[in-house]
This record gives C-alpha cells, sequence and structure tokens, in this order.
C-alpha cells in the first residue's frame, strides 16, 4: 500500500481544475487494485447556487464524477504514468448507480474504488461513496484510456 497524495499532487494525475477537481486527498492506494479518497463538501461550491440554494444538496451525478476521477487516479497511478505522459482517462461508462441518501455541505465524502478488470486500455472498477461509514452512492464505471494529440 503506498502513501497518500494531497491535492497538489492530485494535479499530476488528473487534469481537473477548480471547480470540477473533486478529490480534496488520496488516503490509501494499491497498484491494480484499489485507492481512496476523500472529497470536502462545503457550502462555497458554485453548485450550491443553484443546486438547490434553500437547501443544499450536492448532486449524485458529481459523486459519481467524484468517484471516476479517484478511478482516474487508480489507473494512472497503477500504469505508473502521469498527465506528462500524454495520456488521458475518460469516464466511459457507468452501470447499475444507485443513490442511497442525500449528501450536504459539510459532509466529507469517503470514495472507494476498486478494479475489477484491467486492461490495456480500459480499466472496469467498482466504486463506493460514503458520509459516516453509512454508503451514499455505489457504481460500475469503466473508464478509456486514450493518448492525447
Amino acid at each position: 500500500m503506498s502513501h497518500g497524495m494531497e491535492v497538489i499532487e492530485i494535479q499530476n494525475y488528473l487534469p481537473h481544475r477548480y471547480p470540477f477537481l473533486l478529490v480534496d486527498r488520496v488516503k490509501e492506494f494499491e497498484p491494480d487494485k484499489k485507492i481512496v479518497c476523500l472529497k470536502n463538501v462545503t457550502i462555497n461550491e458554485p453548485i450550491f447556487l443553484g443546486h438547490f440554494p434553500s437547501q443544499p444538496v450536492f448532486p449524485g451525478v458529481l459523486i459519481v464524477e467524484a468517484l471516476a476521477q479517484a478511478a482516474g487516479i487508480l489507473a494512472f497511478r497503477s500504469r505508473n504514468r502521469t498527465l506528462e505522459d500524454g495520456y488521458i482517462y475518460y469516464l466511459a461508462g457507468t452501470d447499475k448507480t444507485k443513490f442511497k441518501r442525500s449528501v450536504v455541505p459539510g459532509d466529507q465524502i469517503y470514495l472507494e474504488v476498486e478494479i475489477s478488470n484491467l486492461r490495456n486500455h480500459w480499466m472496469k472498477a467498482f466504486g463506493k461513496a460514503f458520509v459516516d461509514q453509512k454508503l451514499v452512492c455505489s457504481t460500475f464505471l469503466t473508464c478509456a484510456e486514450q493518448k492525447v494529440k
């Protein structure tokens, strides 16, 4: 198991930046196997201006996106690559996505992604998101690798 990473190092593996970088910290990493990340949800996020002003709820699709970003870090690090190597991982599909409860400002989302199948140019993984050890979302992810032109 490898050391964690803070957001500055995470930016070596993900092309996303504010306001769309949704992984704040990597807590655990096992190459070709698993990653555990954190996403802190704060009222300052631009999404809450419209979703929903009087009852702020973090969108489910952004929870899936955070899981996909964690999967991207897992794929890059499992291949010993960074963005500088000229590759990017795209979310190519989700399946059997379920949302169990709402995520609100002040929550910390615990993102866990485990590889089920890693091939040359794609990866299948199972992602789970928790708040206070309660499942909020689960989904199967497919990520595709592409060479950046």
